[in-house]
């Protein structure tokens, strides 16, 4: 019996479509999308928006930075609603078995990594809020133990225990959020916070759309992974569009007022300012615990594919004790560059299995799976020249910088794909008709 309620547990579909009854509605999967997606680092991006913007061109920016950005989730999405499967399997029918295990290991590698990376910034940022505060210094080290510890909990267990994260993190996040713009406009109209000057150097609305866009590309792209848990391609959508273009958008511009009202850009520095040591400690704590899993679950899912016969949650800590112990050692610095390298292979991905199914729809089904080709010449071969057209619009030394199309390397690679797939899968397609007719017609004589 025990060991029945241990494995319903840590249950978690990841080689095999998410069952009907354990599908969820809209609500529930936006406020995971939203526990993903705030971080640190959509809090700072929000204030470099506030600092180099003026309030009307930053509202302008996010808007559509979100917009976009909840399109291509969306679309991700619904392929992941409509399967049920994780985006390494999904990658399966437009890339071939070969394929997916390459997309599951650029997946599962980059995550892994910037679980790493999140979790190193984890122990640093801790330690100054604890010795800053509380005037308690603890070893770095042991913070990032903990904090690898914790967030490798949650992905351990799956979906259910990132869920039940998130619906306790998100409010309490969002009432953090809103209560210290609360406290920083004591006394200050709106329309003086929004003409305050800017403290770095301007923006353009053009690069700040990129870096919108460019900081959340790769968590739109893996869609799937979340979805394969909603109810219908419709709870799918909606939450994709709660998620990055409310949820984001609010952190944003919240995020840029604070700055504007402060003239600071780290949110936790301003939560300090204010007295609110143990609030700025809690934000810390949840923002990344909530983002961070999502990055190990993520990765995990990739290493299932690779790894069949090696259950996920073992998976999960394995990847989870390696990632902290290399937090520890402080070896990710070195590593960046690489990881940056991997995020830009990704977004083709998600272009090429959207138009796929766009054009195949009664292929992807999980029965499928094992009937597909070893290799999909004609999907890797795109996947290969979409990613080297996004190393050339991506600024070095991740990539080339010889030129720009939207400005958003992710975005373009998603874009080239997706139109690629289309056009040439389309073209194929009817190539081989009247081959197939022909056929039929000596058959029939």
């Amino acid at each position: 019996m025990e060991k029945t309620q241990e494995k319903k547990l840590i249950q978690d579909y990841e080689r095999e479509p998410v069952p009907a009854d354990k599908r969820k509605g809209w609500f529930r999967l936006s406020i995971v999308w939203i526990g993903a997606i705030i971080a640190l680092s959509a809090t700072a991006l929000g204030g470099a928006l506030g600092a180099g913007l003026s309030m009307p061109h930053t509202i302008i920016a996010t808007l559509i930075g979100c917009f976009l950005l909840s399109v291509v989730s969306a679309l991700c999405s619904v392929v992941g609603a409509k399967t049920g499967l994780s985006t390494s399997f999904v990658s399966t029918f437009s890339l071939g078995k070969y394929g997916s295990y390459a997309v599951s290991a650029i997946i599962a590698i980059s995550l892994f990594g910037w679980f790493g990376v999140q979790v190193d910034l984890f122990g640093s940022s801790l330690r100054s809020i604890l010795l800053d505060v509380f005037n308690l210094d603890v070893d770095r080290k042991i913070l990032v133990i903990i904090g690898g510890a914790l967030m490798t909990t949650t992905a351990f267990i799956g979906f259910k225990a990132i869920e039940k994260l998130s619906l306790l993190a998100v409010p309490l996040l969002a009432l953090l959020l809103i209560g210290s713009l609360i406290r920083v406009m004591n006394g200050q109209s709106l329309s003086d916070v929004a003409a305050a000057p800017l403290t770095t150097e301007p923006l353009s609305i053009g690069v700040s759309i990129s870096l919108i866009i460019g900081s959340l590309a790769v968590g739109a792209i893996i869609g799937p992974d979340i979805a394969r848990y909603a109810k219908s391609p419709k709870d799918a959508v909606i939450s994709s569009f709660v998620g990055f273009f409310v949820g984001f958008s609010v952190v944003l511009l919240t995020a840029a007022l604070l700055a504007k009202a402060t003239s600071q850009v780290d949110i936790v520095s301003i939560m300090l300012g204010l007295g609110w040591g143990t609030g700025a400690m809690l934000i810390l704590i949840l923002a990344q615990w909530t983002t961070n899993d999502n990055n190990l679950y993520s990765s995990a899912l990739g290493f299932s594919v690779i790894f069949r016969k090696t259950p996920k949650y073992i998976l999960t800590i394995i990847a989870g004790i390696i990632g902290t112990g290399m937090a520890v050692g402080g070896i990710y610095e070195h590593f960046i560059p690489f990881l940056s390298f991997l995020s830009v292979l990704i977004p083709p991905i998600g272009g090429i299995y959207v138009a796929d199914y766009l054009l195949n729809r009664k292929n992807y089904t999980f029965e499928q799976v094992d009937r597909q080709k070893n290799v999909n010449v004609l999907g890797m071969s795109i996947w290969v020249l979409s990613a080297l057209i996004a190393f050339m619009t991506t600024p070095a030394p991740t990539g080339f910088g010889l030129f720009n199309l939207t400005g958003a390397s992710g975005f373009d690679a998603f874009l080239i794909a997706f139109g690629l797939q289309l056009i040439v899968s389309k073209a194929f397609q009817e190539s081989k008709q009247p081959a197939l007719v022909a056929k039929q017609g000596r058959n029939i004589q």
